[in-house]
């Protein structure tokens, strides 16, 4: 088993699905250099808005995978050694704008097979389109700047709601993120008055335990300055897998 093999299963925290998942694209390419702490690998399958991807997961390790047209304008060169710093640096030299990292937050088996077992407390439940009065008044007492962060729709795959004196005052909604992984990516939105009751907790536990059930895995994404959100993951039992960064769209070519 190679040092990159090693290092993406490395993770028995997770579910085979989520380390598959994050493995593939980088030991589907071509390692480029590979050691203890960092790996380059280039894969011409990476789809346009992925062709630079950096994985630095929970353990400090960073895998970083780009297309081979992409390697070329960097400049990367199989012989070199590099670390993330120079990496970085020949992406920046190249005018290769990331988009920012993201948290990546899931439910390790142990954590899930507690949801698993877990009653929903609280009146919440799942939405449907019969919720349409209830989620259009819940829309509207939401600045347009948090509908738009948390990008939680009525029409996703999956919608549940918290209730106080019959107002929907949070909401979170799921869709599947890529056609060929059994991963469902989170939204959660509360209200400003009705923040700090515990209603975001539930809701997401009670949606992350029906994406469970119906044999996906719940993802929970949220921008490193995010720290209420990165405190609402915790509180909902979600443990941190790593940080993910891809090409931005205003990059130059």
């Amino acid at each position: 088993m190679t040092n990159q093999q090693s290092r993406v299963n490395n993770m028995p925290l997770f579910s085979q699905t989520i380390t598959d998942f994050w493995r593939a694209p980088f030991l589907n390419g071509d390692v480029l250099y590979s050691d203890e702490v960092f790996t380059v690998a280039i894969n011409p399958d990476l789809s346009e808005d992925r062709r630079v991807m950096v994985l630095e997961t929970a353990d400090g390790r960073v895998m970083a995978v780009l297309t081979p047209a992409m390697a070329d304008k960097v400049g990367l060169d199989q012989c070199q050694d590099l670390s993330e710093q120079a990496f970085r640096r020949k992406l920046n030299e190249a005018g290769v704008i990331l988009h920012g990292a993201d948290y990546l937050f899931y439910y390790s088996e142990a954590d899930k097979n507690v949801l698993l077992q877990e009653n929903p407390e609280g009146v919440l439940r799942r939405l449907t389109e019969q919720d349409d009065a209830f989620f259009s008044e819940f829309e509207s007492s939401a600045s347009e700047q948090d509908l738009d962060d948390a990008y939680v729709e009525l029409d996703h795959w999956a919608v549940f709601g918290s209730f106080e004196q019959n107002r929907l005052v949070c909401a979170a909604s799921m869709y599947p993120w890529k056609d060929n992984a059994q991963i469902a990516d989170l939204g959660v939105l509360t209200l400003t008055p009705f923040r700090g009751k515990g209603h975001a907790r539930k809701v997401v536990r009670s949606i992350c335990k029906y994406a469970c059930e119906q044999g996906y895995e719940p993802q929970y994404r949220c921008q490193l300055d995010n720290q209420a959100s990165t405190t609402l993951a915790k509180a909902a039992g979600l443990t941190l897998f790593g940080k993910w960064d891809v090409i931005s769209p205003d990059s130059t070519d």
